[in-house]
């Protein structure tokens, strides 16, 4: 799973702690601005099988850039806006209540 938000600071890094510590999923977070602490990669598109984006605009940004690399890739949007601090409780109760039902 990879989760996805503008500078990869806060949302989703924050959703990439939350879910690393299961032994059943592989996570990682990055991205979209070319500023970002881990910028989006073709790489870690193509990676992914499931990716999670905070806003309608990550999801907007993704298809334009890597369009081909999203081939095999779920994309879901969680609609969680920029709001939060990093490990915010409030911003994880929102993640734990929209990523639940997507996992098995």
């Amino acid at each position: 799973m990879l989760f996805v938000c503008s500078q990869n600071r806060l949302r989703s890094p924050t959703a990439e702690q939350v879910y690393s510590t299961r032994r059943d999923i592989e996570v990682a977070s990055a991205g979209t601005n070319y500023d970002a602490d881990t910028p989006l990669t073709y790489e870690l598109v193509a990676w992914a099988d499931v990716i999670f984006v905070m806003e309608k605009t990550h999801r907007t940004k993704l298809q334009k850039k890597f369009k081909d690399s999203l081939k095999a890739a779920k994309v879901i949007c969680l609609d969680i806006p920029d709001d939060y601090e990093f490990m915010d409780p409030e911003l994880i109760a929102l993640l734990k209540g929209r990523v639940s039902r997507y996992l098995d």
